[in-house]
């Protein structure tokens, strides 16, 4: 009987002391959980929390795939919760952390004028002239967390009403990075040549209530009677004269006989301001609607009838566009709308990159670049295909702010900030590998065959192990092999310990405390079994090519993969082949 209910004390305290770990468990992923949605406007990254409760609690190592259980039902309940809900839980249990959250992530996102929770619409309108860059990463992503803050939607707006500047092929990768960069959510895709019936009507209309009208001037002519604030011969015929004018643009007038402008302050104090243009024809083929439209609406003119049309609440993007902001609120008084808030940011240089689409395409065109896909460029097809994280570019936006001064960033800086970003996103789920570069091959003697077990990951062995089979003959790197000094004691990493002599390698012992204790200690260095290996080339950042021995494990990746190759640097795998695998530098 006693020892019976010994037991039973036993398992009673075993089922106590469980439930308060757990307990304790729940409690820090909460709060890394809520930090997290605190930050970026009620989304959760897992992999961050998981991350962060390790780096606080390491003792929950030891049962990883219960962690990650647990994590996803903490996010699940945190993501059900308003962003003022989840400040105000993170307030209550760790306010520390709402503290530090200008330390963690500077310029944090400032309410917007007269936003109402579940009624924000902001959109981003690139034209389609090649795939967004990393300036537009900025835009796009700072939009998208305004969207978040407020439950509200963002629109993709691919503004193609100048025929001249069209690449066709940006369409689809616009939208697809879009998408990508915002993980789906881009709520709807507009694109302008599509509604041009629309802006033909309230063309119409401002010409008819007379607020617009047809100027037939010699280009430079005009342009000195608007410097001088002297209205044009055009401006003051009768409404029927215009609405016949506004009529023959569409089949009688050549391109530059005749546009349409809207009827402003011609004295005003800013000459851009004055009569600008809303309407102009244009000749050259449109790579959607062919020969079909000839009339095609200025930017300023087109915008404002979509913000109008599409509900635009908030318009967010950078103080250049601050004229034309002014501009599409008088289009919109004419008639008779509420123009949106606008809030402008200063300009970001960034220095040291080409950011021209017009000269990229040029230098694939002249096979400078391979394509939009090179890795040496600054586009979002070439950095998503090395490996980037689109929540890297939400977070370098964030650290940026909404502001209007005026910013420059150096090649540097910004891979400094992007990769550090991204490197706190992919570090917890990339494997690790041994690869080669210039590979020379060496024979340990001695070494009496065996198994190596290495993790795959050293922060969570849970995860699994590598194994490789040793037999004596190995492949380091010519530059490790030519910088082992004698008479000092070297390790193959996570293998064993071994000494050169006159005659070559031979092995000393396998217990790293011996390598770890000796006086004559010399390098760790990488390594492969002869017998055990793929054929490898990694793509560099400046587009040369490593060639080398990649661990025959790899064999196991999916193209798409993370890895992270020992004591080089994260790739990503590109390719793969029977026996050879293809990877992409992505960073330190």
């Amino acid at each position: 009987m006693k020892s019976s209910r010994k037991k039973e004390n036993n398992t009673t305290k075993n089922r106590i002391a469980r439930k308060e770990d757990t307990s304790a468990m729940q409690k820090t992923i909460l709060k890394f959980a809520l930090k997290n949605a605190a930050d970026f406007s009620g989304k959760v990254n897992k992999n961050v929390v998981l991350g962060q409760t390790l780096r606080e609690r390491p003792e929950f190592k030891k049962e990883v795939p219960f962690l990650i259980k647990e994590i996803e039902n903490v996010v699940k309940k945190v993501e059900a919760l308003t962003v003022e809900q989840i400040q105000k839980k993170l307030l209550t249990i760790a306010p520390e952390l709402l503290q530090q959250k200008e330390e963690v992530l500077p310029g944090p996102l400032k309410p917007l004028p007269n936003a109402t929770i579940g009624k924000v619409v902001v959109r981003i309108a690139p034209s389609p002239s090649g795939p967004l860059h990393i300036g537009h990463a900025y835009g796009v992503a700072l939009n998208h967390e305004y969207a978040k803050m407020y439950g509200g939607k963002l629109l993709l707006r691919i503004e193609d009403t100048n025929p001249e500047n069209i690449y066709p092929p940006a369409y689809e990768l616009i939208e697809r990075d879009a998408q990508w960069l915002t993980g789906n959510g881009v709520a709807q895709v507009i694109v302008q040549s599509s509604r041009l019936g629309i802006y033909y009507d309230y063309a119409e209309k401002l010409v008819a209530v007379g607020k617009a009208y047809v100027c037939t001037c010699n280009a430079d002519e005009w342009r000195d009677m608007k410097n001088k604030g002297t209205p044009c011969s055009c401006r003051s015929l009768t409404q029927k004269e215009q609405l016949l004018r506004y009529a023959k643009m569409f089949n009688n007038y050549a391109e530059g006989e005749a546009i349409l402008r809207l009827k402003t302050n011609i004295k005003d104090k800013n000459p851009a301001m004055r009569d600008f243009g809303i309407l102009r024809i244009v000749e050259h083929v449109h790579p959607k609607m062919g020969k079909e439209q000839r009339v095609w609406p200025l930017m300023v003119y087109s915008v404002a009838i979509d913000d109008h049309e599409l509900g635009v609440t908030h318009v967010l993007n950078g103080k250049d566009h601050a004229d034309n902001a002014i501009k599409e609120k008088m289009i919109m008084e004419y008639l008779g709308w509420k123009s949106p808030e606008y809030k402008h940011w200063g300009r970001i240089n960034f220095d040291g990159f080409e950011l021209s689409t017009s000269k990229t395409k040029i230098a694939i065109e002249r096979k400078q670049y391979q394509d939009w896909e090179d890795i040496r460029l600054p586009f979002l097809p070439a950095l998503r295909r090395r490996g980037y994280q689109a929540i890297a570019f939400h977070r370098f936006a964030l650290e940026m702010g909404l502001s209007l001064n005026d910013k420059t960033v150096t090649m540097e800086e910004f891979w400094k900030s992007i990769n550090s970003f991204n490197r706190e996103l992919i570090e917890p789920k990339a494997y690790r590998y041994f690869f080669i570069d210039k590979p020379k091959e060496i024979m340990i003697k001695s070494l009496v065959k065996k198994e190596v077990f290495i993790n795959l990951h050293p922060d969570f062995p849970e995860q699994g192990k590598r194994l490789l089979h040793v037999n004596g003959k190995f492949f380091i790197s010519t530059e490790d092999s030519l910088d082992l000094a004698a008479k000092r004691i070297h390790r193959l990493m996570d293998c064993c310990n071994f000494k050169v002599d006159k005659v070559g390698f031979s092995f000393a012992s396998a217990d790293y405390k011996e390598y770890k204790n000796a006086e004559n200690k010399g390098k760790i260095i990488h390594w492969l079994p002869v017998n055990e290996t793929i054929d490898g080339e990694i793509l560099m950042p400046d587009g040369t090519t490593l060639q080398g021995k990649g661990e025959k494990n790899m064999q196991s990746l999916n193209e798409g993969d993370i890895i992270q190759l020992e004591r080089m640097f994260f790739a990503r795998v590109d390719k793969k082949e029977k026996n050879k695998i293809s990877l992409w530098y992505l960073h330190q």
